[in-house]
């Protein structure tokens, strides 16, 4: 009857403020609108999609407009046909002009590939934010079972500090009566200061893991859901790490950020190239000028149209040194790219086994948790019967709720793990925090 009595106020203490209590997707929402770091990711991606409409540029139409005024003022002279003598007068005119000009690339393969880069640029830019949302995913969901564990943490305290008021009361009433001594008084009253000083401790732990959601969130939540009762843990689909690695090696956000790296390195080769190959424009300019000189009037309009052949004949070496160093880049991009797929691998092998391995202590601890319950039970008795003493009962006690906390934990550090090997494949999305969300208690 007592460990009933218990088991309810541990399921009350644990559960309590439920009702305003938040959960892992409401919070991983309020990350997505709050986070200052996703904030920022978010507008390099949108800095990042206008590389495409300026690389587009360099193949429209250039126009530009060109106005001048300019007064002009000095002395000159001029010889009198009849007199043969220099005849002085005063410059002093305005001098006005004003041009039209319009270009348009017929050829040129440089901007042609310039072109095709932003479209690769752009998508680096969307997968760089891909990247940042999956962080996010998982900053939120180690902040949540961080807080999610203090919290348990505390529940467990306080269960435990009441079961030891109980043995204390216990150990005051059999010394009344005769049956105990005071010893076990004192050993339940030093178990019980004890308990109320890590009571402390974990409310200032539990203090700190709630501004630290907090500053994800924009949110300082009362308190967390917690997993259902008698939840169990799934292990990894595709069952088999061969498969996971073979999914990070290929989806992997890194991978396929580099691997576009790499694209657009090739790119700049034979963008490098160009440089060596003529390049023809189409130009058109109309220019209207007007001016004054001696008094007499002056205006004039001309109309340009034509194509433009501007062939590179020697610069200096610079066009081929720049493609040694376009060939250079390009092998180094390419090596970046393998480092790419065997980290993603190995971090898909280490994620893996931290499933496997979150799975197998969340078993033991299942296990130890019914024996720490037995073990409990038979103490009591025994204390009850003369056959142990209060401390063996403390002990148990102990014993039983460090299990509890220890596989509270331990499922949470399983579900992390989880994500991050989704992550490690790049497949983590909000799809999967929901499954997670819906092994928490609703209430």
């Amino acid at each position: 009857m007592r460990m009933k009595k218990l088991s309810a106020i541990l399921s009350v203490a644990i559960m309590s403020g439920s009702a305003s209590a938040l959960d892992l997707l409401q919070a991983y929402r309020d990350a997505l609108v709050y986070d200052s770091q996703f904030a920022s990711a978010k507008l390099q991606r949108d800095a990042g999609r206008e590389r495409q409409v300026q690389g587009r540029a360099a193949l429209l139409p250039q126009a530009g407009f060109n106005a001048s005024v300019a007064k002009v003022n000095g002395d000159g002279s001029s010889t009198s046909a009849l007199t043969g003598l220099p005849t002085p007068f005063k410059l002093d005119y305005t001098d006005q002009r004003y041009v039209l000009q319009l270009k348009q690339p017929l050829y040129n393969l440089s901007s042609f590939i310039a072109f095709d880069q932003s479209k690769l640029q752009v998508a680096a830019s969307e997968v760089q934010f891909e990247q940042s949302r999956i962080d996010l995913a998982l900053r939120v969901a180690q902040a949540y079972f961080d807080m999610l564990a203090s919290q348990d943490a505390i529940a467990f305290i306080q269960a435990q500090k009441i079961a030891i008021a109980e043995q204390l009361a216990s150990a005051k009433r059999n010394f009344e009566v005769g049956t105990a001594t005071i010893t076990d008084t004192h050993e339940a009253q030093a178990r019980f200061d004890l308990t109320e000083a890590q009571e402390i401790g974990a409310l200032n732990d539990l203090e700190i893991k709630r501004n630290q959601l907090a500053l994800l969130t924009g949110q300082v939540p009362d308190g967390l859901r917690g997993l259902a009762a008698g939840v169990k843990l799934s292990p990894p689909e595709p069952a088999t790490v061969d498969q996971w690695v073979v999914n990070a090696e290929s989806g992997n956000i890194g991978v396929v950020a580099q691997g576009l790296a790499a694209e657009i390195a090739k790119l700049d080769i034979r963008r490098a190239s160009a440089g060596h190959l003529p390049t023809l424009d189409a130009v058109a300019s109309y220019t209207d000028s007007k001016s004054a000189f001696l008094s007499s009037p002056f205006s004039s309009t001309v109309t340009n149209i034509g194509v433009q052949l501007n062939i590179p004949i020697f610069s200096g070496y610079a066009t081929s040194s720049q493609v040694t160093q376009a060939i250079a880049l390009e092998e180094k991009a390419r090596a970046d790219l393998d480092t790419a797929r065997r980290n993603a691998a190995q971090g898909a092998r280490s994620a893996y086994l931290g499933v496997q391995s979150g799975l197998s202590q969340v078993r033991a601890l299942e296990a130890a948790e019914r024996s720490s319950l037995l073990a409990l039970d038979a103490n009591k008795l025994g204390y009850e019967v003369g056959v142990r003493i209060n401390i063996d009962v403390l002990n148990a006690q102990q014993q039983l709720y460090s299990t509890r906390r220890d596989l509270a934990k331990a499922r949470y550090d399983t579900l992390v793990a989880g994500l991050k090997l989704k992550a490690a494949s790049g497949a983590l999305s909000e799809a999967d925090l929901a499954e997670i969300n819906a092994l928490l208690e609703m209430h």
